[in-house]
């Protein structure tokens, strides 16, 4: 067990991500003062059973229905919580003391035109079960100031790309797909591009009982339907300027649209879909390097129809020396520890936000926390706080 040895103004922080696609919960510890990123220690995924992804998938097609008190809600929402709560307990064996915890939870829905978005998860019960601060609910004051809300990945990944040759984008696929463009002069401009694994994880399941083209291996051997994917890029969101952002189910009607062809030529025309909506997302100039994070990396077709459609290099993150399946569990400990700060989470090129805002909420169960923790004397150890 390795003891705190972070440098002085830096904290360590483990991140938590649940992202759309269901398969469980990413954490990873960084050592960060907000700004910039010391060391990466421990990560970890642990994945969820069926009975919970199952429990989670039956919420979405409800999700703008739902009250927030429905039985099934909180069942999963424990669930949820305690997987979380375990992912931390495995990196505390790993790294002993750690100051603070970023929990994003589960997003259910996410319709900033209407002024809603909605993850789930006990930032309390997950505050109790480990002895930590936990920061949450990253994204509701941004919808509230006129934001997106999405994606807040960006502010992680300009800080790590610092000494790269620019333009230069981070693109990470993940359920949904989303880019971090830094211009030459610095700029950050962000989006979410369109469908990332998602619904080639939901064809998979569908037609494989297993929720992931592994390898690649059903779209390799498919066809694309040109008819088909022409009609899917004919949505308006594809010709709206960044910033924007997308809901997991926004596009769940192209499995209907697909419904008739065989499992491997639906595969290989998400597999399409997925690379054309990034090709037709607007950018001020071409990247010179694309670099990919997220589960869709691992997707051998995938990344081959991204180089052979892409201007620029494409390169999986690992080539810079990060694990690409841990940016956004490191980018929400990343998110907590600039929260804490008061540091801005939103950003007009990032969220489409009027302005530069904070965010999250800070929530802690009866702990005594580390000395010198707490940085604004005015927060206390049930602090919810809305920073407008």
């Amino acid at each position: 067990m390795t003891m705190r040895s972070a440098e002085p103004g830096f904290l360590r922080v483990i991140g938590l991500m649940s992202g759309t696609s269901l398969d469980g919960v990413d954490a990873a510890l960084i050592e960060t003062d907000g700004v910039t990123v010391g060391r990466r220690g421990a990560s970890l995924s642990l994945g969820y059973d069926a009975a919970l992804r199952q429990a989670l998938y039956a919420l979405f097609d409800r999700a703008s229905e739902l009250r927030g008190d429905e039985p099934e809600l909180l069942s999963a929402e424990r669930a949820l919580t305690d997987i979380h709560a375990e992912a931390v307990r495995q990196v505390l064996t790993m790294e002993g003391e750690v100051d603070l915890i970023g929990f994003h939870g589960q997003t259910l829905f996410h319709a900033p035109q209407s002024g809603r978005t909605w993850q789930i998860g006990d930032a309390l019960r997950l505050s109790g079960a480990t002895g930590l601060p936990v920061i949450h609910d990253f994204r509701s004051d941004d919808v509230r100031a006129g934001g997106e809300g999405a994606p807040l990945a960006p502010w992680y990944h300009a800080a790590c790309l610092a000494g790269q040759g620019r333009p230069v984008a981070i693109l990470n696929i993940g359920g949904v797909a989303n880019v971090t463009y830094v211009g030459r002069d610095g700029t950050i401009l962000a989006c979410d591009t369109g469908p990332g694994n998602a619904l080639l994880d939901d064809w998979a399941l569908r037609h494989t009982g297993v929720a992931c083209d592994h390898d690649g291996a059903l779209a390799r051997a498919g066809q694309v339907d040109q008819a088909r994917l022409t009609a899917l890029l004919a949505a308006p969101f594809f010709h709206r300027l960044p910033p924007k952002s997308l809901d997991r189910q926004a596009f769940i009607a192209a499995l209907d649209l697909l419904a008739p062809l065989s499992a491997e030529d639906g595969a290989a025309t998400l597999v399409a879909f997925t690379v054309q909506a990034v090709a037709t997302t607007i950018l001020p100039e071409a990247p010179r390097a694309w670099f990919v994070c997220g589960g869709g990396r691992h997707n051998p077709v995938l990344m081959q129809a991204l180089a052979e459609t892409l201007a620029g290099r494409v390169a999986p993150v690992e080539t810079l020396g990060w694990n690409g399946d841990m940016v956004e569990a490191e980018c929400f400990a990343y998110l907590a520890m600039r929260s804490l700060r008061g540091l801005p989470l939103s950003a007009p090129g990032i969220t489409g936000a009027p302005g530069l805002f904070t965010g999250g909420r800070l929530s802690a169960a009866a702990i005594r926390p580390a000395p010198g923790f707490w940085p604004l004397p005015s927060r206390d150890a049930a602090l919810s706080r809305d920073p407008h």
